[in-house]
């Protein structure tokens, strides 16, 4: 299996998972907590068809990568997609991020620019912040996270398990969008992470993007469900296009905060659209 060493932590390398098919101009994909690269089943097969090298990988902490104690906050997150892109040397990449995923996009533009990139897709998208505060009151009050972690910390595989309901809207979509079988396979995933990943990850949410968002100047397409649970769409989507220069908002009418699997048939022509536009 291929692995790309981003560090260290002690006596053992930080190896970061990933995979790299097909040929063409380079996708990279990266994956919503507390999923992993995986979690793309419903859109590797078409960017494929269509002629793009796809590549995506599994955070630290998640999936087939490394489990350290470090290193979880967006500039190391970043870090390690720029090793990766380096590494691989892409150019005239599209990054398509989805809701953590969002994070590593936007911090890595913010901090390595756009030398590498062409186009920038965010769904579900983490930025500009998400926090409450005194010059963001459109942000999320801070006890929703603290109430979180402290659900994590007293019993995170039932957590997970409430997570992915709101995670797919299932009191929706059960057994029409989402069937107990995928619901069940994404848990397993998620619960196979990092216990201490995936707690740490909880505070990265409130990283505050304002400052890398004017940094992006490549095109970027902006795709959320208007009844996303996780990221609420006015504290999130709906704000990113006055912050964002060449970029555009598409709403997904129902969808929740996981649309890559649940309204993949809306969301798939959208992405395919952009990523073919000139």
């Amino acid at each position: 299996m291929p692995f790309i060493t981003v560090g260290h932590e002690n006596s053992a390398d930080i190896d970061v998972y990933y995979e790299d098919h097909g040929q063409g101009q380079p996708v990279v994909l990266i994956h919503g907590f507390p999923l992993s690269g995986a979690s793309w089943e419903k859109q590797i097969p078409l960017l494929l068809q269509a002629g793009y090298r796809v590549i995506t990988y599994d955070r630290r902490g998640f999936g087939k990568s490394s489990q350290p104690t470090t290193g979880y906050d967006y500039d190391t997150f970043a870090a390690d997609l720029n090793i990766l892109m380096e590494t691989l040397d892409l150019r005239e990449t599209i990054l398509v991020g989805f809701s953590m995923g969002t994070g590593e996009v936007t911090r890595y533009l913010g901090n390595y620019g756009s030398r590498r990139v062409s186009k920038a897709v965010l769904l579900a998208p983490v930025p500009p912040f998400l926090l409450k505060t005194d010059d963001n009151p459109e942000g999320v009050d801070q006890s929703v996270f603290d109430a979180i972690m402290n659900a994590i910390v007293a019993d995170r595989p039932a957590y997970l398990s409430a997570f992915l309901d709101d995670f797919n809207n299932v009191d929706r979509f059960h057994n029409t969008r989402i069937s107990d079988q995928a619901l069940q396979s994404q848990w397993a995933i998620a619960v196979g992470a990092s216990a201490h990943a995936t707690l740490a990850c909880v505070p990265t949410w409130l990283t505050d993007f304002r400052d890398d968002l004017p940094k992006n100047d490549v095109p970027t397409l902006i795709v959320q469900g208007d009844e996303d649970r996780i990221l609420p769409i006015a504290s999130t989507g709906r704000r990113l296009p006055e912050l964002i220069k060449n970029s555009r908002l598409v709403e997904i009418p129902q969808g929740p905060h996981n649309i890559g699997w649940t309204h993949a048939e809306e969301l798939n022509p959208i992405l395919m659209d952009f990523l073919n536009e000139n």
